[in-house]
């Protein structure tokens, strides 16, 4: 482990954490996705000695979080209900200190279009975009922005509801199916070039990482399914760019507000200018995930990472 990541490293004792609410499932589009996280991290906690159950998050929820000794909770829940906002509220009112970040930056980076509107405000780049509410709406973005696009449900992630489109019919048909996920649907202007995702950890970046895969984007099955998608660390910037990537991707994050630990996509076009699409607040820690492969650059293996953020709740709220 390099000396910039040493101090990532919790020195806290299992018993100092008290017990720990695991939240996963719930009743979003990636619950699946959640039920993986929520079980490695579950793993990760009671291998380490942590007091640690897991919560998976249904209609009983308030009653299991009133009736449970609960000291803190990691949330694992991917999207709606958990990355919202939502979640965050209802255990602040609670009394019950959580991982990740507060209520406002987990609303406001779940809000793909308030998010683009923040970093536009900040000089943040960000592709243009447009919200599409009818076929008239398709057809003036397409005539703004030209062809390719991408259309995106804007309080969905792990990419559920997002198509690449290159003509307006395509861009009609992909309106209507991601309406089916969110009344909010975004269309941004493609870019072309590699992808990279940044990982922070407690405020500080973690190593980019680069990604490939034969899909025309980097979508729900290259994420994980497929076995054929490309990670690269080094991500094979040069060490100027890669310090304009993780310099911009801090700046990104602190003006959302966000807290503990996230995880920004970004991409790079021909010129070599970096664009960014959006932050996860509680991203994905499966055996496909980006962060565990950042951590693991950084020199944390998956149980010092899962405490990591952990470690970063007492020291964010106590």
């Amino acid at each position: 482990m390099t000396a910039a990541y040493a101090n990532l490293v919790s020195t806290l004792a299992p018993k100092d954490f008290g017990r720990v609410a695991v939240l996963f499932g719930g009743k979003s589009a990636e619950r699946e996705v959640s039920l993986k996280s929520g079980n490695a991290v579950l793993d990760a906690l009671q291998s380490a000695g942590v007091d640690a159950f897991g919560l998976d998050v249904g209609d009983d929820l308030l009653q299991r979080l009133q009736s449970e000794k609960i000291d803190r909770a990691f949330i694992i829940l991917h999207g709606r209900g958990g990355e919202d906002g939502s979640m965050q509220g209802l255990l602040e009112c609670l009394g019950i200190p959580y991982t990740g970040s507060g209520i406002l930056a987990s609303a406001l980076a779940m809000d793909k279009l308030r998010t683009k509107q923040v970093w536009h405000s900040l000089g943040i780049p960000t592709p243009r975009h447009a919200v599409l509410r009818s076929e008239a709406d398709c057809i003036s973005a397409a005539t703004e922005l030209g062809f390719p696009l991408i259309v995106k449900p804007a309080h969905e992630g792990s990419s559920i509801g997002m198509a690449k489109v290159t003509s307006a019919s395509e861009l009609i048909d992909a309106w209507k199916a991601a309406s089916t996920y969110d009344s909010q649907v975004l269309v941004e202007q493609w870019i072309q070039g590699p992808e990279f995702t940044i990982a922070t950890l407690r405020d500080q970046v973690l190593p980019p990482i680069a990604l490939g895969t034969t899909h025309s984007f980097y979508d729900y099955d290259a994420k994980y399914i497929a076995n054929d998608t490309q990670y690269r660390i080094p991500c094979g910037l040069d060490s100027t760019k890669e310090k304009e990537l993780m310099d911009l991707t801090a700046k990104a994050c602190e003006a959302l507000g966000i807290a503990g630990w996230g995880r920004a996509d970004v991409m790079q076009d021909a010129d070599g200018q970096f664009w960014f699409l959006e932050v996860n607040t509680a991203p994905g820690m499966t055996d496909h995930s980006l962060v565990p492969m950042a951590a693991r650059a950084a020199g944390l293996d998956f149980q010092q990472l899962v405490l990591a953020i952990l470690a970063a709740s007492i020291e964010a709220r106590g």
